[in-house]
């Protein structure tokens, strides 16, 4: 079985063919950054009409790459949701389109499910059951996980999620979009005892998140030092980043120690885009060390948003019969818990 993922949920174009024998064969990417850029984050309008133009054309360089034709494949995945509810359109259109032309099976994949199950394309990938942290720039959740579908939400964050402060952070630091990555980066060159920036939600009981504090804090800590350097040197922006992150990071780990202990699990995955955060993979693989568990990420690459996340879900669940009629529905707002568990 052959099965085409098509992923539009947000500023990236992701198209990729998973081969039930030889695993994934063909990974096509583009990003909108440089489309965005000028205006500081995503504008949906704008995401959505990149992805009419890039979808088809990735669609045709994945079979290429992957030396098929249309008659090689046997199902269509694509994400229908969460996400921006334009972008989600294209994709899906596209997709149930070519599921009628191509007379083959589609099927709707949660996005986070996808993200979720990355992982498990490595060659050693993951046993259920495990605690996935799934941290990004719309989500920051820990769910348990016993097989795939059933998936039980520990916590979540109840305002900003993890990814969305550090790019938030970087905007106030002045970096450029998108600003994760480039905070993460100039934490390195920081300072990590100039400053301590507090750990949101850790002195309280429970597995949920809250981010946006922090986010305030890092504002008021840089007026703070603007104020009183007349002006902000590049070792100040460097020391700030690095405390605010070292703050993310604490944070995320101390939840996935209580989450760990909640469930009595020793095994750990994290995955979306601040997985791919060098920092937060360091202190997560020193946690699992100490409690004797395991930890998996995703490769890089697989961390952001890409058609090879969905179109593996999607085989999973064509395998087992499962498909979306016909009638384009997209879910931009859609809970793991409704999902189906696959047996």
């Amino acid at each position: 079985m052959r099965i085409l993922g098509i992923e539009t949920s947000c500023d990236e174009t992701g198209v990729a063919i998973y081969d039930e024998k030889c695993g994934l064969i063909a990974n096509q990417l583009y990003t909108q950054i440089a489309l965005h850029a000028d205006y500081g984050g995503v504008v949906p309008e704008l995401a959505s009409r990149d992805h009419i133009r890039k979808t088809l054309p990735l669609i045709q360089a994945a079979l290429k790459q992957a030396n098929l034709s249309k008659k090689d494949i046997d199902g269509i995945a694509y994400t229908c949701g969460p996400g921006l509810v334009g972008a989600l359109l294209v994709g899906s259109t596209i997709a149930r389109s070519l599921a009628y032309a191509w007379n083959v099976p589609a099927i709707g994949v949660h996005h986070m499910e996808g993200h979720l199950l990355a992982p498990m394309l490595e060659k050693n990938p993951p046993h259920f059951p495990f605690v996935a942290l799934l941290v990004s720039g719309g989500h920051t959740q820990l769910v348990k996980v016993n097989r795939v579908g059933e998936y039980e939400l520990l916590g979540e964050s109840i305002d900003d999620a993890a990814g969305e402060a550090f790019d938030k952070t970087a905007k106030l630091l002045g970096l450029d979009y998108p600003g994760g990555a480039a905070l993460s980066r100039l934490a390195e060159q920081g300072d990590p005892n100039r400053f301590y920036f507090p750990r949101p939600m850790t002195d309280r009981a429970g597995l949920d998140f809250s981010f946006s504090g922090l986010k305030t804090f890092a504002s008021n800590t840089l007026t703070q030092v603007i104020k009183e350097e007349n002006g902000l040197t590049s070792q100040s922006q460097a020391d700030i980043a690095c405390a605010f992150q070292q703050a993310v990071v604490d944070t995320l780990v101390i939840k996935c120690r209580r989450a760990l202990k909640q469930t009595g699990l020793k095994r750990l995955i994290i995955a979306g885009g601040v997985s791919a955060n060098k920092q937060l993979r360091q202190a997560l693989s020193h946690l699992m060390s100490q409690l004797k568990g395991e930890v998996f990420y995703p490769q890089p690459q697989f961390c952001t948003d890409n058609g090879a996340m969905i179109a593996y879900t999607g085989f999973l669940r064509l395998k087992q019969g499962q498909h979306t009629s016909l009638e384009i529905e997209v879910r931009p707002r859609w809970t793991m818990t409704e999902l189906t568990a696959l047996e």
